[in-house]
């Protein structure tokens, strides 16, 4: 297949709480908990890898609390390329309730200085120069580390543009707002961060599908929009689509957007048709809010969730139904 590399400027390591229900104040009693190298770039390179893709993982991990990084990256089976920084990589705590409610409490993570950054630009520029490890496809996922600005976010993602290569971003916040600016080559923002970028509320799918065409011709090719349960609006130059998944027990929505996004590059970079590319993208992120972690291809039932995903192309009529 292809080959990725992912970029987590600002990865973590997940600890994920389950428990009944959370009583605030008060002691509460775990029903499981577990410790997970994560960070939303790496989540992407875990389902990337499932569905058969040759991945680099890099950014920056603190030197002090690699080890569970160097484990996962072995397991995996992906090439590590993080750059070390001083300090610590942050712990993220996930606290996941029965009923599905998840509340995410996550550090700022290590301050990154303008020459780690440097660094950083200069091994991919090495890299992209090397015909035996230039990527197919640039991922850059998660929130930004102290010491790096929305900005700087920016310039990377034209700088890797300018070196025609195809990059997919999925962050929030103005870190989002600038990588729009910067016309990656494709987005996932869920509904409430398509709202604060459209600066409207988006309180229909025809609500969802002006901001995402919106999105569209603001430059971005791939204009994908995740709505939870409502479904995964695409907009790109093969029209309007509209997914919705199958109903399924929600465990934990985490990771469920890293799923999304990497099984639509996935269905890029394989050239498959849209509607079964969204499709399976779909199916994937429903299979992983069934458990604690991404999506599994190889799940034995997931060929029964791809079916009863739905998916149809919106034409002008429908569009104006919405």
């Amino acid at each position: 297949m292809a080959r990725v590399l992912t970029l987590s400027l600002n990865p973590a390591l997940d600890l994920a709480i389950h428990l009944e229900a959370l009583a605030l104040g008060e002691v509460n009693r775990t029903e499981s908990t577990r410790l997970d190298a994560a960070g939303k770039g790496v989540n992407v390179a875990r389902v990337l890898v499932a569905l058969d893709h040759e991945v680099t993982v890099s950014g920056f991990l603190g030197a002090a609390n690699e080890a569970p990084f160097l484990s996962a990256f072995v397991e995996l089976g992906v090439e590590d390329a993080f750059l070390r920084v001083p300090g610590e990589t942050r712990i993220n705590a996930k606290v996941s309730e029965r009923g599905g409610r998840v509340t995410d409490i996550n550090g700022p993570g290590m301050h990154v200085d303008a020459a780690a950054f440097q660094r950083l630009v200069d091994d991919l520029d090495a890299r992209i120069s090397d015909p035996a490890h230039r990527p197919d496809a640039v991922v850059i996922a998660g929130s930004l580390p102290p010491g790096i600005s929305p900005d700087d976010l920016a310039t990377l993602i034209r700088h890797l543009r300018g070196q025609r290569l195809p990059v997919w971003v999925d962050t929030s916040g103005p870190a989002l707002e600038a990588a729009i600016a910067a016309r990656p080559s494709a987005v996932k923002p869920n509904e409430q961060e398509l709202a604060a970028w459209a600066g409207e509320v988006l309180d229909s799918d025809a609500a969802r599908l002006r901001a995402a065409r919106r999105l569209h011709a603001a430059g971005i090719e791939e204009a994908l929009i995740s709505a939870g349960g409502d479904g995964v609006l695409w907009v790109s130059r093969r029209g309007a689509w509209l997914a919705t998944p199958p109903r399924v027990a929600v465990g934990s929505t985490v990771g469920a957007g890293d799923t999304l996004l990497a099984a639509m590059l996935h269905g890029a970079l394989a050239d498959l048709p849209a509607e079964p590319a969204l499709g399976l993208a779909t199916a994937l992120a429903a299979e992983s809010v069934r458990h604690v972690g991404v999506g599994d291809p190889q799940a034995a039932d997931f060929e029964q969730l791809q079916q009863q995903t739905r998916v149809r192309r919106l034409d002008d009529a429908e569009e104006t139904c919405l």
